[in-house]
């Protein structure tokens, strides 16, 4: 079977290799024959974390080939979106049956293989501000793979949102997804406070971001590719209590499936539509990785094969 693995003696240090072992299910797994694969910016931590014999691989879409032994989950030739803890960026995988979403004909594969990580992460972030009729959320790395959701769901939800980018590059992306405000800074006072932050960038960022809270608000962390955040007490709104979560979107571990399926839902409704900005062959996996390194994707990059 093909499939990517670490090695340290190739440039790069991922290979396609021919000779890697047939998935075995558990008998709660579905087989999954893979159409597309996404690709996140934790995966890249993890590539320099796990450098020789680790597969790389978490959010999938394909054909399920083998219904799970146990009678759950879907049926063989039902068309899926799954998530797993490794090993997708190959020809098939195993994926557990609750954690493998039906998808309806009009959810492409390209789309649904950028919902579990991204979208799971920016509904949960989104959550932790309950009700968002009416209040002010800014959302940092907004055009981002989690971004980009975070601003859709959160407009759904009923909020102003302010987008914060890196660059007046990309303003125009930000007002697509329906953000009523875009801004390359957080330095002019004009801004306010906002009741929600979500965060998907850590360091400087979030400091500034802090100082924006209003009194209450909450501030979900998901991001560190500023580094870690230098924050004190007074950084935060005197007089009044606010929060920082940290979200790591697994938790909780029961109900992604179900996440999952309202995130396809969405989609399939065209109520979410997922910013593609990179769709490629998945031989060119090594090519998409250097563009996500150096942060020219906007929305999500997916790998195809057919």
């Amino acid at each position: 079977m093909q499939g990517f693995i670490t090695d340290p003696s190739i440039p790069g240090g991922l290979r396609l290799a021919d000779d890697l072992p047939e998935p075995l299910p558990a008998a709660n797994e579905v087989l999954v024959k893979v159409r597309a694969y996404s690709v996140n910016r934790g995966e890249l931590f993890l590539l320099k974390m796990r450098p020789d014999g680790w597969r790389p691989g978490q959010d999938l879409a394909g054909v399920v080939i083998r219904a799970a032994a146990n009678g759950t989950g879907p049926a063989a030739g039902t068309r899926v979106v799954g998530l797993v803890d490794w090993e997708c960026w190959a020809e098939r995988v195993a994926v557990p049956s609750h954690l493998a979403v039906p998808l309806p004909e009009n959810v492409t594969f390209e789309q649904a293989a950028s919902l579990p990580i991204a979208g799971l992460t920016a509904l949960r972030a989104v959550r932790l501000g309950a009700s968002l009729l009416g209040r002010r959320v800014l959302i940092t790395g907004a055009t981002g793979g989690v971004g980009q959701f975070a601003i859709q769901l959160a407009v759904a939800a009923g909020a102003r949102v302010t987008a914060l980018v890196v660059s007046s590059e990309r303003e125009a992306e930000a007002k697509v997804l329906g953000s009523h405000q875009v801004v390359t800074s957080l330095d002019d006072d004009a801004l306010g406070t906002f009741d929600l932050v979500l965060d998907g960038i850590g360091g400087q960022v979030l400091t500034d971001a802090v100082h924006r809270l209003a009194p209450g608000g909450t501030a979900v962390t998901y991001g560190t590719l500023g580094g870690p955040a230098p924050l004190a007490l007074l950084d935060f709104p005197r007089g009044a209590s606010c929060a920082v979560v940290p979200l790591f979107h697994a938790y909780p571990l029961g109900t992604r499936g179900d996440d999952l399926a309202l995130l396809v839902g969405l989609v399939a409704g065209g109520r979410l539509k997922p910013l593609l900005g990179m769709v490629r062959d998945w031989r060119e996996t090594l090519t998409v990785l250097d563009a996500l390194r150096e942060r020219r994707v906007r929305g999500k990059a997916v790998l195809t094969r057919s």
